[in-house]
């Protein structure tokens, strides 16, 4: 028996794959649960049509995530920031600092997004890395200088 399935299944597939099934499995469990409806010709064309849609609308968002890194790539960030002797920050810097300062200059990069090996504490020049798409991972600059 030929389904659709309707949610993710363990063991049998993902939402959307078009699975064959025992006859029992898929009337007894698929279908009277509403995991799965049965794979009719509309049916498959429908789902045809919602994997193009989603595959477009991903191709969208990594292209954006391109977009926004090659502007992200030209930023160099200055943060002025409250110091110490030799140069200490009081406190650190934190990626919502970061993300903050970026959203001012028209980037608008979540604070998730903007990876910190650790926070920074003194001044100087860093740089930071931002994964904004699982396949679109940026590099910045990054200047801390007191105020």
């Amino acid at each position: 028996m030929k389904v659709v399935l309707l949610k993710d299944v363990k063991g049998t597939g993902k939402k959307g794959d078009i699975v064959t099934v025992a006859d029992g499995f898929g009337k007894n469990f698929l279908l009277k649960n509403g995991y799965a409806s049965l794979a009719t010709n509309s049916i498959l064309n429908e789902n045809k049509g919602q994997k193009e849609a989603e595959a477009y609308h991903k191709e969208q968002e990594r292209l954006k995530a391109v977009e926004l890194g090659k502007r992200l790539e030209s930023v160099k960030l200055t943060l002025a920031v409250k110091c110490g002797e030799n140069g200490k920050v009081f406190g650190s810097v934190t990626n919502k600092e970061l993300s903050e300062e970026l959203s001012k200059q028209g980037l608008d990069v979540p604070k998730n997004k903007i990876e910190l090996p650790a926070p920074l504490k003194t001044t100087g020049l860093y740089t930071i890395s931002a994964r904004l798409h699982p396949t679109v991972n940026v590099k910045f600059k990054v200047e801390i200088i007191p105020q």
